[in-house]
């Protein structure tokens, strides 16, 4: 199966940089499982009230035959996800935790 992968911006201006940091995310995703069937992904600038700054929400749904698999990586109070990349990283290894979950519970009913 072919996975496409969408990658969206809200409320930041896109960055190529950062699309090509989560389309290698994404494609390393693949390569765990060849039964994503599409990928998407978007990068938020979360609102604070509090203290200036940004800090950055990712969202990825991943379908699957059979359902989604979907990660919403929220800031954290360690600011970790003032960085960009850092909360893209974080989301997907979220992602691919779970992808690998479901791969050994489909395994295991099998």
């Amino acid at each position: 199966m072919s996975m496409t992968t969408q990658i969206a911006f809200h409320g930041l201006d896109p960055s190529p940089a950062m699309e090509a940091q989560a389309r290698r995310h994404a494609a390393g995703l693949a390569q765990l499982s060849d039964r994503i069937v599409a990928c998407k992904v978007a990068l938020e600038a979360a609102h604070r009230s509090q203290r200036p700054g940004a800090v950055y929400r990712v969202r990825i749904e991943l379908m699957v035959p059979g359902g989604e698999i979907v990660v919403s990586q929220e800031p954290t109070a360690d600011h970790a996800h003032e960085d960009m990349r850092v909360a893209i990283r974080d989301a997907f290894d979220v992602a691919r935790r779970q992808l690998r979950d479901r791969k050994r519970r489909l395994d295991a009913a099998r």
